[in-house]
């Protein structure tokens, strides 16, 4: 069993996008796929690292024809238990063998990204992605970024002199992941270099799935229903702003296969 399998298997995954943090990251994340599923409206839909199935069984009940591939067996039996019509399968992001080319309308890539460490498996993963979508099809990327890791764990925790001297923060405090941290974070400039390389993708845009909502874990939860529904508005009406884009926990990429000419 990986470090990552032993991790999800004490990690309460089926509640974290409900709880309140968690649920402006999953408003948000559903606002955009259906932005582009719009048109689309038998569309085939594949969930790379689905987790338990959040997004998964959500579109499926809203009838799409959803296939999700989970690595962790523990979150694909928690999946697959709630009987939905997910075709599921255990699976890695680096290796969607299972799969032709050029079969899926939309393609998300929601977990995968936050524990591939480094560049060269980053780059694989959008690379099969992009191979299974259609010609013009979406593919939505997610990435942890950098200066939330910072803020919140180098210096809200108080080991940021620790993490200079130890090479886990470089000079420019870019953090340094390793597979034993089991998560990565980036800025802006490292997800447009793995979308150089990996080619065959246009950005349509790129938004902060979730903003501050994470920081403030328990100021929302201590927010009558009301206020809270008023933050995911203003969540919702700023989450393009590129200039609020590296300070989210989450960003999502939207992508679209450029078509073969």
């Amino acid at each position: 069993m990986t470090e990552l399998e032993k991790y999800y298997n004490k990690f309460n995954e089926d509640k974290r996008l409900t709880r309140r943090h968690g649920n402006v990251e999953f408003i948000t994340s559903m606002k955009y796929i259906h932005k582009y599923l719009e048109n689309i409206p038998d569309a085939k839909i594949l969930d790379v690292g689905a987790g338990t199935g959040r997004y998964s069984i959500a579109l499926a009940e809203e009838g799409y024809d959803v296939t999700a591939v989970e690595l962790v067996k523990y979150n694909l039996g928690i999946l697959k238990s709630k009987k939905s019509s997910v075709k599921a399968f255990q699976g890695n992001a680096l290796k969607l063998s299972r799969f032709g080319d050029n079969i899926f309308d939309m393609t998300l890539l929601f977990g995968p990204m936050y524990h591939l460490y480094c560049l060269e498996d980053k780059i694989t993963a959008l690379q099969e992605a992009v191979r299974v979508t259609k010609e013009g099809g979406i593919i939505l990327v997610a990435y942890c970024m950098n200066e939330y890791c910072v803020i919140t764990h180098a210096f809200k925790e108080n080991c940021a002199k620790e993490c200079r001297q130890n090479g886990k923060l470089t000079e420019d405090f870019h953090s340094v992941s390793e597979e034993k941290d089991l998560y990565d974070y980036v800025r802006t400039e490292d997800i447009d270099m793995v979308n150089q390389a990996a080619g065959g993708v246009e950005r349509l845009q790129i938004i902060a799935a979730d903003g501050a909502a994470d920081y403030l874990r328990p100021v929302l939860n201590a927010m009558d229903e009301e206020t809270y529904q008023l933050f995911i508005q203003y969540h919702l009406a700023t989450c393009e702003r590129q200039d609020l884009i590296g300070a989210s926990a989450h960003t999502v990429d939207i992508l679209r296969k450029i078509p073969m000419v």
